[in-house]
């Protein structure tokens, strides 16, 4: 039975930098410490009660794929055994284990690494309006969920309030520079085309996913913030796919079915979970933790 749900840490002792709408960011000496709760947003809203396990599940499959990934790119985690972090975090140990990484700090671009190996989401949505895709124009009359090939690199912006904004490569080029907005998009690609061979093998297809890389103190670009959990990526099981339609995915699209079955707005606040709602989310989220890693979540 899932535990009680973590919404918020404060750790006496450590200095809070940053409260995301899922992570909470702490200074670790020369390392960060972030932590990953149990909060969950729709609609760039953060919502209430909280997801119980999500936190531990988050980083239990970031943990999987960054060791995972390590031949295709260098990423950030310096540890995620709690007994091996410093004193000042230690002495939190019951509220960070299996919920928390020590992590080397990065200085982050300032772009979404965002790939699409299928036509779903907000890509479907553009492909319907414009027949484009972030300046990718594609052939006509292709269906909803169909296959990519090749996959499209789609960047977007990294908004501080409301959505992040899709752009196109040449714009990617103007924020970076076109060295590194080429490293990043071949890296991007290079991961997803890694995880899908890795998550085919386990019957599960990636749709779509959203990186985030910085640079290390050595100037290395650096894979960073989480990678391929349901919160940022589309998972679908193979077994069921049939393009010309949209997907069942392993993520938190109940929630969100169930905010417009309500009526709400999208304005905060947003109405609470149902008790059904928040038990159905937990289990997607164990259930692609299981099918991807293999292994139950303890």
């Amino acid at each position: 039975m899932p535990a009680a749900a973590i919404t918020e840490t404060r750790l006496e002792g450590l200095t809070l930098l940053h409260r995301g709408k899922v992570r909470d960011v702490y200074e670790a000496g020369e390392h960060l410490l972030i932590v990953a709760t149990d909060r969950v947003s729709a609609y760039d809203c953060v919502l209430t009660p909280g997801i119980p396990d999500k936190g531990r599940i988050l980083t239990s499959m970031s943990t999987f794929w960054f060791d995972a990934l390590k031949g295709v790119v260098p990423n950030h985690v310096v540890t995620t055994d709690v007994d091996a972090m410093p004193a000042a975090v230690r002495r939190h140990a019951d509220v960070l284990r299996g919920r928390s990484m020590l992590c080397k700090r990065l200085k982050m671009f300032p772009v979404e690494c965002v790939v699409r190996g299928y036509l779903t989401g907000s890509g479907w949505k553009d492909y319907k309006k414009t027949g484009v895709v972030a300046g990718h124009r594609l052939p006509p009359g292709l269906p909803e969920s169909v296959k990519l090939e090749p996959v499209l690199y789609t960047p977007s912006t990294k908004e501080a309030v409301g959505h992040d904004i899709t752009v196109d490569f040449a714009t990617t080029e103007k924020m970076v520079g076109a060295k590194e907005a080429a490293a990043l998009r071949d890296l991007t690609v290079a991961v997803f085309r890694r995880a899908t061979e890795l998550a085919e093998a386990r019957g599960i297809l990636i749709a779509d996913t959203k990186l985030e890389f910085g640079r290390d103190a050595s100037g290395t670009i650096t894979l960073g913030d989480e990678v391929l959990t349901p919160d940022s990526s589309r998972f679908w099981d193979a077994k069921k796919y049939a393009p010309g339609r949209g997907q069942d995915s392993f993520d938190k699209q109940r929630i969100r079915d169930w905010l417009d079955r309500a009526g709400w707005d999208h304005t905060p606040p947003a109405p609470p979970l149902p008790a059904d709602v928040v038990a159905e989310t937990t289990a997607t989220y164990r259930e692609i933790h299981r099918r991807l890693t293999g292994r139950e979540l303890a």
